[in-house]
């Protein structure tokens, strides 16, 4: 592994109104962190919160942020490397698959 992946998830303080039953987009964040590290041990990544509802510098992060806005995708949206890996209902597995083709390999 050369670099360490980038993990985006996009969101809001408010719960998608589609996502009946999901957790907060916040609350998604923490428990992919976690989830993350303790599959991966000592594998670096970083993982970044993005409020859509906030001023965004980045241009590419106002582009995810005006297409959620638009209904484009449900959120919270989550991106590994630039790669859209879940939207809405976030599952672990599609995570993994994406960070395992970026070199990253299960601890014992």
């Amino acid at each position: 592994m050369t670099k360490k992946p980038n993990i985006e998830v996009y969101g809001t303080d408010q719960i998608c109104a589609s996502c009946v039953n999901a957790p907060s987009s916040k609350d998604t964040y923490e428990w992919l962190e976690a989830a993350i590290s303790r599959k991966y041990k000592d594998q670096p990544f970083s993982i970044s919160y993005i409020d859509i509802e906030k001023p965004l510098q980045d241009a590419k992060q106002q582009d995810y942020a005006e297409r959620i806005l638009e209904d484009e995708f449900f959120y919270p949206l989550v991106l590994v490397e630039g790669e859209v890996v879940g939207e809405g209902y976030i599952q672990l597995k599609p995570v993994y698959r994406e960070l395992e083709k970026h070199g990253f390999t299960a601890s014992e």
